[in-house]
């Protein structure tokens, strides 16, 4: 038996005022919308106007730019910090020096679940993809969900919205330990492998103690939908309180597909529940992967009450996240495409369902790695994986969260130089100026050009594009720094 919702009627934050330092980032605006829309004043600040910053604006938020005391209004309540920020941010200051309560993202977004009945996605890799599938899908289906995502959906008129159905739908990063925060009715783990290095000095053992916790913070008798081909993920599945449900391809598994059957690189296939036939899905998305993150929203809206022709049919139409794969415009016979992934699974992963999507003549490349510590941990990971793609461009690492010492260790000629021992043809191009130029010169009718990266490297695409006179696709909003939040990174 499912536990109960918890009651909504009332609206905690109805009249409150309440402060977000960070406010640009996909993560953190939704939240802010949240407020607003559960009749609350919100001001912020974030370091650089957006999209996101002016679109508060125009729901009725005060959001700043640049961070300074003077930022705080009077009569405030609650300040909601972004992970990224730092104790010594002014306004954090200024927040203590006036007694108030000061809370991390994750802290405050655990505190919503509680007026809703939570359903929360984790894992190293897909999260939020799988979270827009279940939300898109909950919402086809009728069920008006509420939902955190930390990338802009254009299907969902972007990455958050307060529903009035019972159901609030997150995503749950690993990442400082953030998803421990939240106490789900169910939740889903798509899969668990070493990231975030740079926090969890422990390794993989420390990585799935972490996820071990988050699963012990599920709801008593609620449920946990598991990919039980990843042993870490099988281990806290069959140690787990509440009841689990595993998912994959063939095998014998609760949610399994079989019978499939790939066009473009996009699946169709069966899905059984427990044995038996439940329904068919043909994905719009690229790529194998999907096919499990499928199986696992399928196996969340089921628990949710969802019909499953009605999940069906909105797997079927969803046509993905912001960077995950996305398409931004096309000229002289050239795709532009830019997409997230900054771990080599995720580009391994991505680069084979894009070659499968578009069997390009050449997949070209530039590949901006995130951090230098992850650099420097999987070197040699990220080169076999980037080895997929024809020609690898790499410009200079995106400087975030390291120390100097890191800064030092690794340099992006370093990552160069494991392609070109692997036989890629790859070099090292400082900024994107320049490689915007050598690409206007090197690219040829036929050939699909990936930015990829959880930094600014999206930045490049536009400006190419026009280069090449061709049309930008009309992109949704983004954070000021492009990437899917700043909360999990």
């Amino acid at each position: 038996m499912t536990p109960a919702a918890p009651q909504h009627a009332a609206k905690p934050y109805a009249g409150r005022k309440i402060h977000f330092i960070g406010a640009g980032g996909c993560g953190m605006s939704g939240l802010a919308e949240f407020v607003l829309a559960e009749g609350g004043e919100v001001s912020g600040s974030d370091m650089k106007p957006s999209a996101l910053t002016a679109r508060l604006n125009g729901l009725g938020a005060k959001i700043y730019i640049g961070h300074q005391a003077e930022n705080l209004p009077l009569g405030v309540d609650l300040v909601v910090a972004s992970a990224a920020i730092k104790q010594d941010n002014p306004e954090v200051i200024e927040a203590r020096r006036r007694g108030l309560q000061v809370q991390k993202y994750a802290q405050f977004l655990g505190g919503l679940m509680q007026l809703r009945k939570g359903i929360a996605i984790a894992g190293a890799h897909g999260k939020s993809s799988t979270t827009a599938m279940v939300s898109y899908a909950l919402r086809c289906a009728g069920k008006d969900p509420s939902f955190v995502i930390g990338a802009e959906v254009p299907q969902l008129g972007g990455g958050a919205h307060v529903g009035k159905g019972e159901h609030l739908i997150v995503e749950a990063c690993e990442f400082d330990r953030s998803f421990l925060n939240y106490k789900p009715h169910a939740a889903a783990i798509l899969n668990i492998e070493e990231d975030h290095l740079d926090y969890y000095r422990g390794g993989l053992q420390e990585i799935r103690s972490a996820f071990a916790d988050f699963a012990a913070g599920i709801v008593p008798g609620g449920l946990l939908v598991a990919n039980t081909a990843d042993l870490g993920v099988r281990e806290i599945a069959e140690h787990c309180h509440v009841p689990f449900e595993s998912f994959g391809i063939g095998g014998n598994y609760d949610w399994r597909a079989e019978n499939l059957e790939a066009r473009d690189g996009r699946f169709t296939f069966d899905i059984y529940d427990k044995g038996a036939l439940f329904v068919s899905v043909r994905l719009d998305l690229a790529g194998r992967h999907h096919v499990l993150n499928a199986l696992a929203a399928m196996a969340l809206c089921h628990w949710a009450g969802a019909p499953a022709e009605a999940v069906a049919a909105a797997l079927g139409e969803f046509s993905g996240a912001a960077r995950r794969m996305e398409i931004l415009g096309e000229a002289r016979g050239i795709t532009v495409v830019d997409d997230y992934a900054h771990h080599p699974t995720e580009i391994c992963a991505t680069l084979k369902a894009t070659k499968a999507r578009f069997n390009p003549k050449r997949l070209w490349v530039t590949f901006q790695p995130h951090q230098h510590s992850r650099t420097r941990f999987f070197l040699k990971d990220f080169a076999l994986a980037l080895a997929v793609a024809d020609k690898v461009i790499v410009p200079d690492i995106y400087f975030v969260r390291d120390s100097e010492n890191e800064r030092q260790a690794v340099q992006a000629q370093d990552l160069v130089s494991e392609l070109q021992r692997l036989g890629v043809d790859a070099l090292y191009i400082k900024d994107f100026d320049s490689i915007r130029r050598f690409l206007v010169e090197s690219l040829g009718t036929g050939d699909v050009f990936m930015t990829m990266g959880a930094g600014d490297v999206w930045r490049l695409a536009a400006p190419l594009l026009a280069d090449l006179g061709g049309q930008e696709a009309v992109p949704p909003a983004r954070s000021q720094d492009g990437s899917k939040k700043k909360e999990a990174l």
